[in-house]
């Protein structure tokens, strides 16, 4: 008999989960309600509450398996590339896999990557999800470098103190420069797939894909290379 309860239960709160993502996705996060998906259900308001205490649980379990999913989807990416010393194919099937995932569930992208829910805040359990694919990116400088594939660079006063911290909270052993060069084509690829997913491409590229593609390929040549385009100091925080 318990059995039977815990698969109903699995069941109600897998349905739960999906009703929350399809009204993500037509009315937005901000909006997400415990109530309106009761409502769905056919269940009393006070019902749902039995399968997650409050909204901020929901989009907790909403946020963990969006990050474990793309993270999932990178590392197989990762994986399905057989000559490991192979640096350049490594890194584009990482990256074709994180926009594939990304254009496969925009509103998903949108939740992890996107504007901030107003009044949430997340709790420590959703770091480990969310660094997943970044190990992976991670892993793939560190072998970069050890296989020689990196050069000096004149990295920022900030960023080296920002590094000194990475290093002794996740034990990286990858040099300033290599972490700097890294660090800024992942930026440069998440900000053409938030600008492809955000319509800021539209009337400007009418084939994102192949921008994408571009991006990560000098990208990935530079760091190959132990180059980056050259970085300038700021006073700015």
């Amino acid at each position: 008999m318990a059995g039977i309860r815990e698969r109903a239960r699995a069941e109600l709160t897998g349905e739960i989960v999906r009703l929350a993502r399809v009204q993500i996705e037509q009315e937005g996060a901000a909006n997400l309600s415990l109530r309106a998906i009761a409502r769905d259900l056919g269940m009393v308001s006070s019902a749902i509450y039995r399968y997650f205490a409050s909204r901020d649980e929901l989009l907790t379990r909403l946020i963990i398996d969006s990050y474990e999913r793309v993270g999932e989807a990178v590392e197989q990416a990762d994986a399905g590339v057989r000559r490991r010393s192979d640096f350049l194919a490594r890194w584009r099937a990482m990256c074709g896999a994180l926009r594939d995932w990304a254009v496969a569930n925009p509103s998903e992208y949108s939740l992890i990557f996107g504007t901030p829910v107003p009044g949430y805040a997340a709790p420590p359990d959703t770091i480990g999800p969310a660094i997943r694919y970044l190990v992976v990116l991670i892993a793939l400088l560190v072998e970069m470098e050890a296989a020689g594939h990196s050069q000096p660079a004149k990295v920022p006063a900030a960023l080296r103190h920002d590094y000194a911290i990475f290093r002794e909270k996740f034990e990286v052993p990858a040099s300033d420069g290599m972490l700097m060069n890294g660090m800024i084509a992942w930026a440069n690829v998440m900000g053409a797939i938030s600008l492809e997913l955000f319509g800021h491409l539209h009337n400007v590229v009418d084939s994102p894909g192949a921008l994408y593609e571009a991006v990560v390929d000098v990208h990935g040549r530079q760091l190959l290379s132990g180059t980056t385009s050259a970085v300038r100091t700021s006073k700015r925080p």
